[in-house]
């Protein structure tokens, strides 16, 4: 069974105008305990802004959070998924973009927010995969399993036929792709 993007997202999504301050952002974000906001420009998203956008151009620099713009530190362009995608594509998605989140989009409007944790806690599957390669991280090499199924620590994609090359599980794609 797919697990889709819908049926883990958190809805409805918090925002904020670019012309805000880094003060009302982090006024927001404190009050409602989120880790960021959507930005938007007459109603339409632009960016998002997080608390690591905070720290690293607001409190790292030493300004005064009170005269910083949200567009002027917002991450931008907006990388958004499809209400409708699959939580692997919406993995593989952040991990390619190397961001934590992803807005949701559903009839060209912001439908929620997805993030890794929000994937993790309602994914049992990905748990159970996960708990699985630390356990066989942590065993001798010589009594670890030949092959497994599972998700090609090169390629992403699920193979029933992964074998441990130098601490990675590789497909038989990947392998033959190597050996070529």
């Amino acid at each position: 069974m797919t697990i889709i993007v819908k049926d883990v997202m958190s809805s409805p999504v918090l925002t904020v105008d670019l012309d805000k301050t880094a003060k009302n952002v982090a006024d927001i974000l404190r009050r409602k305990r989120r880790g960021s906001l959507i930005v938007t420009k007459n109603g339409k998203p632009v960016g998002i802004i997080t608390d690591t956008d905070l720290i690293k151009n607001v409190v790292a620099k030493n300004l005064l959070p009170a005269k910083v713009k949200v567009k002027n530190i917002m991450s931008k362009p907006l990388v958004v998924i499809s209400a409708d995608s699959s939580i692997l594509d919406a993995t593989r998605k952040m991990k390619r973009n190397n961001i934590k989140r992803l807005p949701v989009m559903e009839n060209k409007k912001l439908a929620g927010i997805v993030s890794l944790s929000d994937i993790a806690r309602n994914s049992s599957e990905v748990i159970d995969l996960l708990e699985f390669k630390l356990q066989t991280k942590e065993l001798p090499t010589e009594i670890k399993e030949k092959s497994t199924s599972g998700i090609c620590d090169s390629c992403g994609n699920y193979s029933s036929d992964l074998q441990n090359e130098n601490d990675q599980w590789i497909c038989e794609n990947c392998r033959e792709a190597a050996e070529s």
